[in-house]
């Protein structure tokens, strides 16, 4: 019923691993015949039940190694995948921490700014403060000369704020003033650059230019008291003109200071200081007309005593006073900034420096006149 397999044809089979069953099989057809011719039932159906049995524990094991050997393949295959998947995670961790230490670096820098600013704004505080308490101890002693000053005059007089409130403030400006001379003698000695001095200048410059405007404000709350110049030292006065220096003679002070002066920068000073005092003398003669005219309005007639008109008309030529010393102070501030455009720099310093030593100068001369030795009478 099945024919017989040369040796070749079973080694094929073995190397196939089907050599057994195969064998099983033709073991088996051997049996059928020999059992068909004895004629025995019971024993071929337990040889069928013997053969299927190997037959599928043969299979099963060839399943067995295919699923196993399928599994480590795929096991294997995610191995590649996972090792690029750590890469990938490396690479993002790196991202990640670079990322933080740019943050953090920000974070630093951000809290280094603030702690800085909350230093300024401490600092100015603290300056602020300094600076209310001065002016509350001044405004103190402010009160109390006031005190002494109106247990001093009769019932009735006026104390004038204004004037206190000036005296105050020009305390303050020699007190920067000194400040700013001694700061520009340090900066001449120092090798600093031409833009940091010129804004050294210009600061000394605007320094002037608010004295100015305190006086102007002095001049509205009472001109006599400014023209007098009773707020200046008596060796102040002794050289005081419409109640200031006089810009001509000022040039003539710090003229030796300025040199060596181009021969364009001294024909420069030279119509300066001329112009300077041809306003000068027109000033200084309309002084001298308002004082003729105010003498003779106060003139009266000792017969009839009508005096009414003449008096509202002195009283006008003393309202045009304040004109004349809001000019003189003008004149005295171009005179200046106009000498700051002829000389650089460096000489424009110069002749600050010479400018307050000069006025500082006089007003110590004053005091050690005051604290002299007196003979005893």
């Amino acid at each position: 019923m099945m024919s017989s397999f040369s040796p070749t044809q079973l080694a094929s089979l073995r190397d196939m691993g089907i050599y057994e069953p195969f064998q099983q099989l033709v073991s088996w057809g051997n049996v059928c015949k020999s059992d068909i011719n004895d004629h025995s039932p019971n024993t071929a159906s337990s040889s069928v039940i013997q053969v299927d049995t190997r037959v599928d524990d043969h299979n099963n094991i060839i399943k067995s190694n295919y699923a196993s050997t399928s599994h480590n393949l795929i096991e294997a295959e995610p191995c590649s995948n996972d090792h690029q998947d750590v890469d990938d995670d490396d690479d993002d961790d790196g991202r990640i921490h670079d990322k933080m230490k740019r943050r953090l670096a920000q974070n630093r820098e951000a809290a280094r700014k603030s702690r800085l600013r909350k230093k300024a704004y401490v600092q100015q505080l603290e300056e602020s403060r300094l600076k209310l308490s001065q002016l509350e101890q001044e405004l103190e002693k402010v009160k109390l000369e006031g005190l002494r000053v109106s247990s001093s005059i009769p019932y009735g007089s006026i104390v004038n704020t204004r004037i206190a409130t000036f005296e105050m403030e020009y305390s303050h400006w020699l007190e920067e003033q000194s400040r700013r001379v001694s700061e520009l003698r340090i900066v001449l000695q120092a090798q600093i650059s031409d833009i940091e001095l010129r804004i050294l200048v210009e600061s000394c410059l605007n320094h002037y230019a608010n004295l100015f405007r305190m006086k102007s404000d002095a001049a509205k709350a009472d001109v006599f008291y400014l023209m007098s110049g009773m707020w200046r030292t008596s060796t102040e006065r002794l050289f005081q003109w419409i109640g200031g220096f006089r810009p001509s003679e000022l040039l003539n002070v710090v003229m030796p200071y300025l040199q060596p002066l181009t021969d364009q920068q001294v024909l420069e000073v030279r119509n300066l200081q001329q112009s300077s005092q041809q306003a000068e003398d027109a000033l200084s003669q309309g002084i001298e007309k308002l004082q003729q005219s105010l003498v003779e309005n106060i003139a009266v007639d000792a017969v009839s005593m009508d005096y009414p008109p003449q008096m509202v008309a002195a009283l006008e030529n003393i309202q045009a006073l304040e004109g004349f010393a809001n000019q003189a102070d003008h004149l005295r501030q171009q005179t200046l900034q106009q000498m700051a455009k002829i000389l650089t720099t460096r000489q424009a310093a110069r002749g600050l420096l010479a400018l307050g030593e000069y006025l500082h100068r006089l007003r110590a001369l004053s005091s050690l006149w005051a604290a002299r030795p007196r003979e005893p009478t």
